[in-house]
């Protein structure tokens, strides 16, 4: 830049250390630019200047400072004359291709220029000349400083360079500013965030529990929550909440073909909008162990309102938390006083009622047993079967049980439940009907064991111990016949349950013994197959060729394998009592496995 003589540099020096002090002080952006615009109207001679920026739908250039116009007329402007930007720098108003070029572009002379939309506008408001600069940034040009003049006029280069320089502050004068707005909205954001999570944390400190935490959040966000478990289970809704129906149900871990996959929101991937509710997963070591429902608040929720969701879910989780650790204690108890009953204490025994009444439990009152196992199914190899045939994942089971108390907490009279090994085990009250236990213990164990699962019930007659021993009895029974789901009563058994019942299972366990116990004994040690292919023969009526078929083995092979077994065990397969005998026998090895407590 040429400045012709000191007293127009000490001009210049001074409207810019004005600029720059203004910057500093924190001006809001339109006094700032309007400051620009003033400055280079004073040191330029100029009819009008001012800052254009692109409009918020990206088509067109609006002023957002300026001098030598007034605010009316700025808005008339913006409003029904404005700069468009044309789709390529090649053509359009000065100012529309200096954005787009990103250089500097005039017009000396307005008359001189094609006719078009925009020289028709600038001659109506008398401007001959224009000169505009781009705003440029690292980021790119954020808008122009556009120079009016109501004659023609053509620009020397130390006119443009002088127009770049102030071009240069007001970009600064933007920048700026939007770092400013920034971080002040960032502070704002963090102080209204640790706002937001003590009101939450000190709702479930309250023992307000998931209840309270979701009036808490429905305050904050003016919208109606809904939380609820792995299963699909309310576990508290705001007030006015309507949970989605099933077929609207929402599963964070489970992709469904026909809806779009939820858009995350956030950095923590907590929160996600899925084109209709917002979802918040509640975490426990890593898992979705619940989930927030933010009904209908799909694109409606702004970065507070995000942050908002996320403490939601950290307070939940430390809610779900401190929820299973009491469950946990307590279960701890409730599995105590179950395996005392199954082991044989009296249920009318006044230190047995007394210990169940602490817990919340009356057992004045008549009860059913429920016995629940995590089964697997075809193409399900998440639960490890033990070698008798009885699924094992104690540590899924107690998870199961903690769930199923936690589901039936609000059942009066209150349910005893418990993990007992490998099994959830239920003491059920005859008149509690809603919950049904059946469903209440299915439920847990297919959403925490991962499998099918199926329960056997039974009614107690004489003592819990000796009802848990027939049904544990009857559950491998059903579990070796092929049964993984579904819930069975000890009844509908027929002769299996009188046996299971009412035998004492030392004397099935030596006849079974005494009948096959050395074709068991040389299966173990010869790995013969002998009990799998008498299992077959029976099933099949008989029928040695239908055997060897189902088993894919040689006729022949089939009875030479008969003929061991008639040998090791003194039984004459084709005597029809003594087919009722290895029919009998096999079924007491199914019944009596192992079913003592």
């Amino acid at each position: 830049m040429n400045v012709a003589n000191e007293p127009d540099l000490t001009k210049w020096v001074g409207q810019l250390g004005s600029l720059t002090a203004a910057v500093n002080a924190g001006y809001d952006l339109k006094a700032l630019l309007d400051l620009v615009g003033a400055a280079a109207r004073d040191l330029l001679g100029l009819d009008v200047c001012a800052v254009m920026m692109p409009s918020a739908d990206g088509e067109s250039l609006e002023i957002v400072g300026a001098s030598g116009i007034p605010d009316e007329y700025v808005e008339r402007v913006n409003t029904h004359h404005r700069i468009r930007i044309e789709a390529d720098a090649s053509s359009g108003a000065p100012a529309s291709r200096a954005f787009l070029g990103g250089v500097p572009c005039s017009a000396s002379d307005v008359h001189e220029e094609p006719d078009s939309e925009w020289t028709r506008t600038a001659t109506m408001q008398g401007y001959r000349s224009i000169l505009a600069v781009p705003l440029t940034t690292s980021e790119g040009v954020l808008g122009t400083l556009g120079s009016y003049r109501s004659v023609a006029h053509r620009f020397a280069t130390d006119e443009v360079e002088q127009m770049k320089l102030l071009a240069e502050h007001a970009a600064i004068a933007v920048t700026s500013c939007r770092i400013r707005d920034d971080l002040r909205a960032q502070h704002k954001l963090i102080v209204r965030s640790e706002e937001i999570h003590g009101k939450l944390l000190d709702a479930a400190v309250r023992s307000g529990g998931f209840k309270g935490i979701a009036t808490t959040l429905r305050g904050l966000l003016e919208c109606s929550v809904v939380i609820r478990d792995t299963n699909g289970e309310t576990l508290a809704k705001s007030e006015g909440a309507s949970p989605p129906s099933a077929r609207d149900a929402i599963s964070s871990s489970v992709a469904v073909p026909t809806r779009r996959v939820p858009r995350t929101l956030g950095e923590r991937e907590l929160v996600h909008d899925d084109g209709q509710h917002v979802i918040v997963n509640v975490l426990l070591d890593g898992a979705v162990v619940a989930t927030a429902l933010l009904l209908h608040m799909s694109a409606e929720l702004d970065a507070l309102g995000v942050r908002a969701a996320e403490h939601a879910s950290v307070v939940l989780s430390l809610e779900m938390l401190r929820q299973r650790t009491a469950a946990q204690a307590e279960q701890g108890v409730r599995g105590e006083l179950l395996a005392d009953l199954i082991s044989g204490a009296d249920l009318a025994s006044p230190q047995i009622r007394e210990r169940a009444s602490l817990l919340g439990h009356d057992l004045h009152k008549p009860h059913r047993l429920l016995v629940a196992a995590a089964c697997e199914t075809p193409g399900n190899t998440a639960v490890r079967a033990t070698s008798n045939g009885v699924p094992h994942n104690e540590r899924a089971i107690q998870r199961a049980a903690s769930a199923a108390v936690r589901s039936s907490s609000h059942a009066r009279p209150r349910p005893l439940i418990a993990a007992v090994r490998d099994l959830v085990v239920a003491l059920w009250p005859t008149s509690l009907d809603a919950p049904s236990g059946e469903e209440t213990l299915r439920r847990a164990v297919v959403g925490h064991a991962g499998s099918s699962a199926l329960v056997m019930k039974s009614e107690i007659e004489d003592s819990v111990q000796e009802t848990y021993t027939a049904i544990v009895g009857a559950l491998r029974l059903a579990i070796a016949e092929g049964m993984t789901t579904g819930t069975v009563a000890l009844d509908d058994l027929g002769a299996a349950a009188l046996l299971l019942k009412y035998a004492d299972p030392a004397h099935l366990r030596r006849y079974a013994e005494r009948t096959l116990g050395a074709v068991t004994r040389y299966d173990t040690s010869h790995d013969a197959k002998l009990l799998h292919t008498l299992r077959t023969y029976l099933d099949c009526d008989l029928d040695r060729t239908a055997t060897a078929k189902l088993l894919t083995l040689h006729t022949n092979t089939v009875s030479q394998r008969l003929r061991r077994i008639e040998t090791l065990s003194g039984l004459n397969l084709r005597s029809p009592r003594q087919v009722i005998e290895a029919r009998t026998s096999l079924l007491l090895m199914d019944i009596v496995g192992d079913s003592s407590p």
